[in-house]
C-alpha cells in the first residue's frame, strides 16, 4: 500500500493506494499518531484504495475517536467494493462520506 500524506494549515490529507489490510494497517496507523498534532480537518482520499480490512477499520475508528475532539474526519472518493464494507459493518453510519 502508499500513503501520501499532504498538510497545509490544519488540514492533513491522507490518500491510499493499494489494499488496507493486517499487513498494511499499522504502517498507516504510525503515521497518523505521528501526524494528527494539531489537525482539525483529517480527509481520507481513497480514490486508489481497492480494499479495507477489519484491522484497517480499527485504524479509522481510532483516528474517529482522535478527531472527535480535535475537529472533523471527512473519508472520500470511496469505490463501491469499500463502500459495501462500510454498509456492512455499519461504519456508513458513523462515517462522514463525500
Amino acid at each position: 500500500m502508499e500513503i501520501t500524506m499532504n498538510r497545509v494549515d490544519n488540514e492533513l490529507t491522507v490518500a491510499l493506494e493499494g489494499r488496507l489490510d493486517t499487513l498494511t494497517s499499522p504502517e498507516l496507523e504510525q503515521k497518523l499518531e505521528a501526524s494528527l498534532g494539531g489537525v482539525e480537518s483529517l480527509i481520507f482520499d481513497f480514490e486508489k484504495l481497492e480494499y479495507i480490512s477489519s484491522a484497517g477499520l480499527r485504524v479509522l475508528l481510532t483516528a474517529m475517536q482522535i478527531m472527535e475532539d480535535q475537529g472533523k474526519m471527512v473519508v472520500k472518493n470511496v469505490c463501491e467494493e469499500v463502500m459495501d464494507v462500510f454498509e456492512i459493518t455499519g461504519f456508513i453510519d458513523d462515517l462522514t462520506i463525500e
